[in-house]
């Protein structure tokens, strides 16, 4: 089981030094619960029962995009397809955050600080770095962090045993960190955002109460996401570390896809991927947006230009970016009256983001 697969030095390592960090932070985190709990008139068994919900029951999600490049110009679908192995960026090169994974590069860096130098250890190979997620606490059918993804997988709950956690991406260095067994500096901070600003990791109108019964929630079956409206959370999340190998036959349950893949060279890897590694596919409601409604003031003044310049019958949705990345990947002089390869991309990446905002649901694209 995926609980029990073997972990080089680096990958021990890097959960005892988040571990430790999180130990040490126990105390006052603690203290933080406690009072937010007897304020809230929440018993701390209640708590207690909750964090167990998690430990039993809760999912990490890996958003990607299905149709972007790797290396080879094969798609990241094909190649999970044929592989079976869910890679980290080290391996494939390709970001929906930073493309900064190279030796001395800024994820290099912040892994480094990160994980107290443990994948910097002699011997370490690009292989064993941690794949980035994020913990699908609240059942959003969108997916926990889906600016990093149209589509996501939802991994095993035993593979959060060899997990760390940060409270927000950790490119920004956030203070609270945990573990599978040390959750209490990340509890913390989720349950002080839901008391003092009743929002957090997405979700408005989130109080103690509310969260404690959304976590009792856990163990019930997922529901069908293709009935169920996104929340469109581009920038609030519990990031997930998953150190180790992810095989996709013993570790991914369930592939949330996008609708507008259906029906494309894509949508058939993916129920293929299904197939073949015995996964539960569903459907969320995508997103797609007419690029005359694409605004100037959420991602800079040259997004109306570019949803233009790559819309399909006016209209733009997670394929049409797509289609629009592997172009750029083939016919970069095509598009260098935009700028250089890296900074079209970033243009590619800044309109999923805009799609994520303000894209309407199938549904209501519909009615």
């Amino acid at each position: 089981m995926s609980n029990n697969r073997q972990l080089t030095r680096s990958q021990h390592a890097a959960i005892e030094y988040i571990s430790n960090y999180a130990r040490s932070q126990k105390r006052e985190a603690q203290a933080s619960l406690k009072e937010i709990f007897q304020l809230s008139n929440i018993p701390w068994n209640t708590f207690e029962e909750a964090v167990r919900k998690i430990k039993s029951h809760a999912r990490v999600a890996l958003h990607f995009h299905p149709d972007r490049p790797v290396v080879d110009m094969k798609s990241v679908a094909q190649s999970l397809f044929e592989q079976g192995i869910y890679k980290s960026q080290f391996e494939t090169l390709i970001s929906n955050g930073s493309v900064s994974a190279y030796s001395g590069g800024p994820r290099d860096l912040w892994e480094e600080k990160l994980f107290g130098g443990a994948y910097q250890l002699e011997g370490a190979a690009n292989s064993e770095r941690p794949k980035y997620g994020a913990l699908h606490l609240l059942f959003h059918p969108d997916g926990p962090s889906p600016r990093f993804g149209s589509c996501y997988f939802l991994l095993k709950p035993n593979a959060s045993h060899r997990c760390t956690f940060t409270y927000g991406g950790s490119q920004d260095d956030p203070k609270e960190k945990g573990t599978y067994e040390e959750l209490d500096d990340i509890l913390s901070a989720l349950f002080t955002d839901a008391f003092f600003r009743d929002y957090a990791i997405g979700e408005k109108d989130l109080t103690p109460q509310k969260l404690i019964e959304q976590l009792y929630n856990l163990e019930r079956p997922l529901k069908d996401p293709s009935k169920l409206v996104p929340y469109r959370n581009l920038n609030h999340f519990i990031e997930t570390q998953v150190h180790g190998e992810i095989r996709l036959e013993d570790d991914v349950e369930v592939l949330v896809a996008d609708p507008s893949f259906k029906g494309t060279d894509i949508g058939n890897y993916l129920e293929q991927i299904c197939i073949k590694y015995s996964i539960e596919l569903f459907w969320h409601m995508g997103f797609v947006m007419r690029s005359e409604d694409v605004p100037p003031d959420f991602r800079g003044p040259t997004m109306p230009s570019l949803a233009k310049r790559i819309a399909r019958n006016g209209n733009i949705d997670a394929s049409v970016i797509g289609n629009a990345v592997n172009d750029l990947k083939r016919n970069p002089d095509l598009w260098s009256d935009r700028g250089n390869y890296e900074e079209v991309l970033q243009e590619l990446k800044y309109m999923w983001h805009v799609l994520v905002r303000y894209g309407k649901s199938i549904d209501d694209w519909s009615n």
